[in-house]
């Protein structure tokens, strides 16, 4: 399906969710080291921590409201709330004002405000694109997200350090002029019947539809095939979160200096900390430039097969880096690792738009992005690992988990092909 066929939400969406995105990575990758300097590392941990606790509660009751108030009012209401943020953290980042502690506090609240918009943006997909296509239109998504990841830290490399606060400020106008824009351009795409089921009746105090949202995540828990997706997705984690973690880790440890290319007595060398950097670029080149490629090439198969493929290149690839030294040996490693991010991208979005009733998609998507949370939660743990077992066997546990998951994709598979039992 080509982009110019889309549904104009979807076209509106794509154009200023990659400016947005874009100006975000100019400034995330160094929002640790901005952190850090000001509470120290301790404290930087715990804040961020806490941070990641309120995206997840915004991400389930984005979910939700998203399904009750409809998708764009959510969008809009997001994006209002996450210019809101950066424009606190902008102000607290500035020389004139100097105050850490409200500035994370606006990043604190545009994180909470992003994860509101999530699953309503994805639920809006789902809506408006027919099933054969929503593989597809994920992956052009995702590629915009990951050409951002390569464009935005150069940029920040060139902007941020000077003028952190003109990044955030430029951040803050650019939600604000996608808020304005989809208030004004977007039309709703949540089906007008499902409104019906979200309507609380006349006097129905606050906790009750609290307790009706409890119980719509309830039955969602209840769903077999939807639990294993998400279990297999939390051990799958361990793996692909690596690459911000434990792969630094190794190379600065293991790599002293490493040659990328030679030429008579001229040579082209890299610490294994400076390497990291062109191998985390790399695997945002590769996504930026095959995940489309890739993700037409995973329609031809059925998604059992691209689910268990994914999580066994994901075992091969942390292994292959486990047991390299030189860079075009981590190239390798990483092409690997790379297209098993590419193969599980835009199906396993699709996946969950076909397994949600279209009542819930809204909390389907927000309840399936927790395999990212908790995994982000239990990853930082394989680098104390490392010192009590070794890189080598950290590795290859990393590995073993993504086998697992694996073998419970092939579960959840045969639980979905099962046939209805008759009443």
């Amino acid at each position: 399906m080509r982009i110019r066929d889309w549904d104009r939400n979807l076209k509106i969406r794509l154009g200023g969710e990659a400016a947005f995105n874009v100006i975000f990575w100019t400034f995330f990758p160094f929002l640790s080291i901005y952190f850090t300097k000001s509470f120290g590392k301790g404290w930087t941990g715990v804040l961020l921590v806490l941070s990641q606790l309120l995206s997840v509660l915004g991400n389930l009751v984005g979910g939700y409201c998203a399904d009750r108030f409809g998708r764009k009012r959510m969008m809009v209401f997001a994006a209002s709330g996450q210019a809101f943020g950066y424009a606190l953290f902008a102000w607290a980042a500035s020389p004139w004002t100097d105050l850490p502690a409200a500035g994370f506090a606006g990043f604190s609240l545009a994180s909470m405000f992003g994860a509101l918009y999530w699953p309503a943006s994805q639920a809006m997909v789902a809506d408006v694109v027919d099933e054969k296509h929503q593989s597809g239109v994920f992956a052009i998504f995702y590629t915009a997200v990951n050409i951002a990841v390569v464009v935005g830290p150069l940029l920040g490399s060139l902007l941020y350090t000077d003028n952190p606060y003109a990044v955030l400020a430029a951040a803050a106008v650019i939600c604000a002029l996608l808020a304005l824009v989809m208030n004004r351009a977007l039309g709703e795409s949540r089906p007008a019947h499902i409104a019906e089921r979200h309507r609380t009746k006349a006097g129905t105090p606050w906790y009750g539809a609290v307790a009706a949202q409890l119980r719509d995540y309830r039955v969602i828990a209840t769903d077999r095939v939807f639990l294993l997706f998400s279990i297999a997705g939390v051990l799958l984690a361990q793996t692909f979160m690596q690459l911000d973690l434990l792969f630094p880790v190794f190379l600065k440890e293991t790599v002293a200096q490493t040659t990328i290319f030679s030429f008579r007595d001229w040579h082209l060398t890299m610490s294994g900390q400076q390497l990291f950097g062109l191998i985390v670029s790399e695997n945002g080149l590769f996504v930026a430039v095959f995940t489309v490629i890739v993700t037409k090439w995973m329609t031809m198969y059925r998604d059992r097969y691209v689910f268990i493929g994914g999580a066994l290149f994901y075992a091969a690839g942390i292994v292959m880096f486990s047991g390299m030294s030189t860079f075009w040996g981590f190239t390798a490693a990483i092409a690997v690792f790379t297209l098993a991010e590419l193969m599980s991208a835009g199906p396993q979005q699709a996946f969950v738009a076909r397994l949600a009733p279209e009542a819930m998609r809204g909390q389907y998507f927000a309840a399936a992005s927790l395999r990212f949370t908790l995994g982000r939660t239990i990853a930082p743990m394989s680098i104390p690992l490392t010192g009590l077992l070794g890189f080598k066997w950290t590795f290859a546990l990393l590995a073993l988990l993504a086998v697992v998951s694996g073998f419970i994709y092939n579960v959840m598979f045969n639980q979905l092909d099962k046939p209805p039992r008759k009443a």
